[in-house]
């Protein structure tokens, strides 16, 4: 049978996986070369183990190439962080997928228009001192403004922008989501200005906890775990509530689904608000954890939380979580791990090239993501 399938295999089937090959030769050389870069020139791996198993803070700094474990460990706890920001982008992108079988490209903008907004009153409550005096409830309130205005943003963009072209070519709301996405970039810039608005310290999130013997920004873990009760009550919504079955309904015949009385277009709606929802609290955990905010500053994430969730299957709402959290840490790990030490200099200016050329090689080689089942060719 393999003979078989050898036989069958095209010039490009065989060039791909030579490609696939190439890059997994180069990540694991790249990171074996970064991880040994303190290897003594005359000494065997069997001495090199020893001294490295065996010697304390510099020998362990040696053994991990320029960056010791306790780095390593701040690269991850990072990448989890910044991950768990994307997942919750890449739910949006996921939910509105899911449903309409379309790309919402303006996703990232609406992301930006919640915590562009929330920017403003955290600023406020920071300068009459009510952010300090009561942190919690101020964040909370900061959170609800953000999470209103990216669902009222994306609720217009449905009704004014998508539901005329429901019944269109595919590539006519793609387009038109692009058009929108500008738009409302330059919208923001007019009414906000174009210039980087930095969002106010939370003196009860400076310094770090320790966890476990493990000292962690207190920001990095407030993100982490925000996002992931967020993801979880996202999941227990579409899962176990009456709209949420509504939703999958929707998504698998909206024909079907309307004879059995599902008013469709108000389960879409209530889509693109639930997924804007969580793009407005990823807003502000993006404002805590990076603290600059502007009118652009939408596109990259949105463009990496649509990677994250073709990595983790369109669709598919556990693959758009594992697939945000795998980006983060392999964005945040992966210039250090494995560009350095391919000898590339600058390597972490690369690090959103490696976000796009995953998208691309998922693409390539398995489109519906990881755990995104095989595309019928509706969703094709």
């Amino acid at each position: 049978m393999l003979n078989e399938r050898l036989r069958n295999l095209s010039v490009i089937d065989s060039l791909l996986w030579l490609l696939r090959a190439g890059i997994i030769v180069l990540v694991l050389w790249g990171s074996f070369a970064g991880l040994t870069q303190g290897k003594h020139s005359d000494e065997s791996w069997g001495q090199f183990y020893n001294r490295c198993t065996t010697q304390t803070d510099v020998g362990t700094i040696e053994c991990m190439g320029k960056y010791s474990a306790e780095t390593w460990r701040d690269f991850a706890i990072f990448g989890l962080a910044q991950g768990g920001i994307y997942a919750l982008i890449a739910l949006g992108y996921t939910l509105v997928y899911g449903v309409l079988f379309m790309i919402n490209f303006a996703h990232g903008e609406v992301f930006m228009s919640g915590a562009y907004t929330a920017f403003f009153v955290a600023n406020a409550f920071a300068q009459n001192g009510f952010l300090d005096s009561n942190p919690i409830v101020a964040l909370g309130i900061v959170m609800l403004v953000s999470m209103t205005v990216s669902t009222v943003v994306a609720i217009l963009l449905e009704r004014i922008a998508y539901r005329p072209l429901r019944r269109a070519p595919r590539l006519v709301p793609l387009i038109t989501a692009i058009g929108a996405s500008y738009f409302l970039q330059y919208t923001f810039r007019g009414l906000y200005g174009s210039g980087k608005k930095v969002y106010p310290d939370v003196s009860i999130l400076t310094g770090k906890w320790v966890i476990a013997g493990i000292p962690i920004l207190k920001t990095q873990v407030v993100v982490f775990v925000a996002a992931v009760i967020l993801m979880v009550i996202l999941y227990w919504f579409v899962q176990k509530t009456k709209v949420g079955k509504a939703m999958r309904a929707v998504a698998e015949d909206k024909d079907v689904a309307l004879l059995m009385g599902i008013d469709v277009d108000r389960i879409i709606v209530i889509t693109f608000a639930t997924g804007a929802a969580m793009a407005g609290a990823a807003g502000v955990l993006y404002g805590l954890l990076f603290k600059q905010v502007d009118f652009i500053m939408g596109f990259v994430p949105g463009i990496k939380a649509f990677t994250a969730a073709v990595l983790g299957g369109i669709g598919n709402i556990p693959g758009a979580m594992v697939g945000g959290l795998f980006l983060g840490i392999f964005e945040s790990m992966g210039p250090s791990l494995f560009l350095e030490g391919l000898g590339i200099p600058a390597a972490y200016q690369l690090k959103d090239v490696i976000a796009f050329t995953m998208l691309v090689l998922v693409l390539i080689f398995r489109p519906s993501g990881i755990m995104g089942e095989a595309l019928s060719e509706k969703k094709a």
